[in-house]
């Protein structure tokens, strides 16, 4: 999963997420193929949710491809 919440809002319980699946289909824009740990792994955007902040865990980052995840979420909510 990971985390598509700023670190500039307060602390909360739940924290929003994207999971990363590494067989999803694939929309243009929508889901990025992101690379963590040199595993290709799609970004299932449409299914965004709300977890429990505590029983995650930080396994890596992938933070260089912000880009790609903030244009995701455009499509998602703004179809563009």
């Amino acid at each position: 999963m990971v985390v598509v919440e700023s670190d500039l809002l307060p602390p909360d319980p739940a924290v929003v997420v994207i999971p990363l699946l590494p067989d999803y289909p694939a929309v243009r824009h929508l889901n990025p193929e992101l690379n963590h740990d040199g595993q290709p792994l799609i970004l299932a955007t449409r299914l965004i949710a709300a977890v429990q902040r505590r029983p995650l865990r930080r396994v890596g980052h992938v933070s260089d491809q912000g880009d790609l995840i903030t244009r995701a979420l455009d499509v998602l909510m703004a179809g563009i």
